[in-house]
């Protein structure tokens, strides 16, 4: 009998909880030009995003967001400007006034800008990027911080 409660217990304070907050057909958090709608193309595989806290004690790190998790999940995926057919969910556990997590998960397809260069997307901490008279990119270069100090130093 002893164990019998023991183990009710550990069970009632080790229990997490996972709800579905909502599906949605499309959505983003990045401006997108109504006259680029045509040209976007869907991928043909999925993305996973997330934003999340740790709680300590009774205080959470910080608050989570759903605005953030979408950001989250369309930054993860080069040259995403929004996700469609996906779900958003939250996923939650924690050990009373000891340690806990919580966070919101964003599962969709990412929606693709083809005129995104996607070598914009690799770009090093510190990069020289070169554009002509009509806007469009010639050249990038990767350059140091010392270069980097020296450039910002001639403005």
């Amino acid at each position: 009998m002893k164990r019998f409660i023991i183990l009710i217990i550990a069970c009632t304070f080790l229990t997490g909880c996972s709800r579905n907050l909502f599906n949605f057909t499309i959505v983003s958090t990045k401006d997108i030009e109504l006259e680029k709608l045509a040209s976007l193309k869907k991928s043909s595989e999925k993305t996973e995003g997330e934003d999340k806290a740790s709680i300590i004690i009774l205080f959470p790190t910080k608050k989570v967001r759903i605005d953030r998790a979408i950001s989250n999940t369309i930054d993860a995926f080069p040259r995403c400007v929004a996700l469609m057919n996906g779900t958003v969910y939250s996923k939650f556990w924690y050990i009373p006034y000891i340690y806990g997590k919580e966070k919101i998960v964003v599962e969709a397809t990412p929606v693709i800008d083809p005129s995104i260069d996607q070598s914009s997307s690799h770009l090093t901490q510190y990069t020289k990027v070169f554009i002509n008279r009509e806007g469009n990119i010639d050249s990038i270069e990767s350059i140091s911080e010392e270069k980097y100090l020296d450039e910002k130093n001639k403005i």
